[in-house]
């Protein structure tokens, strides 16, 4: 796969993820973060999520999965939502912002799935828009920063649009809901109440 190439060598791609346009680069690269950095004009205090392959891609990344977090992922995962864990030492400082934690998503759309799986380690999930603009449902409407830094494209067409995944703190004894979004607050609640 031509896009897993780019971006093992230190590359950017713009991929499609259910509703909008992502930027993805090798999660362990550290020049290739900071590019995504650059090119989406983000501030270096604000942290940049990630895309794995499965569950099991966990145990390098962060440093204790709570039972929260272990439900969540359960009932929820794959899909629209991102959980934020306390990230291991393995983790770049530039991807945590320095604040020690690291959002994680299971992508569920299948280029998505296929682009992490073809680059066999977490991918940067961070949505393909400057920082503070809407995130783009159509290849036309990318930046011309993101079209220039981009190494190749993949051009799904017109994707659903709306909103990004929803964040939720599992680093907390209570899960904190950081941002609503695909996944309904609603739906949250009910996979961490008792059964």
């Amino acid at each position: 796969m031509q896009a897993a190439r780019a971006i093992s060598s230190g590359g950017l791609v713009v991929f499609p993820t259910r509703c909008l346009y992502g930027l993805a680069a090798d999660a362990g690269n550290e020049a290739a973060v900071r590019q995504v950095f650059r090119a989406k004009g983000r501030s270096p205090e604000n942290p940049v999520l990630i895309l794995i392959r499965h569950i099991d891609d966990l145990a390098g990344l962060v440093t204790v999965v709570p039972d929260t977090a272990a439900l969540l992922m359960e009932k929820i995962w794959p899909g629209g939502l991102t959980l934020v864990f306390r990230a291991s030492a393995a983790v770049p400082a530039v991807l945590t912002a320095g604040t020690g934690k690291i959002g994680i998503r299971l992508p569920a759309h299948p280029v998505a799935r296929a682009l992490v799986e073809a680059v066999g380690r977490p991918v940067t999930g961070t949505s393909a828009n400057l920082s503070g603009q809407p995130g783009c449902s159509r290849i036309d409407s990318l930046a011309v920063e993101i079209t220039a830094a981009a190494d190749l494209i993949i051009d799904a067409g017109r994707l659903a649009g709306g909103v990004g995944s929803t964040v939720v703190d599992v680093t907390r004894r209570e899960p904190v809901i950081l941002r609503s979004g695909a996944i309904h607050d609603e739906i949250i609640q009910k996979a961490l109440a008792p059964d």
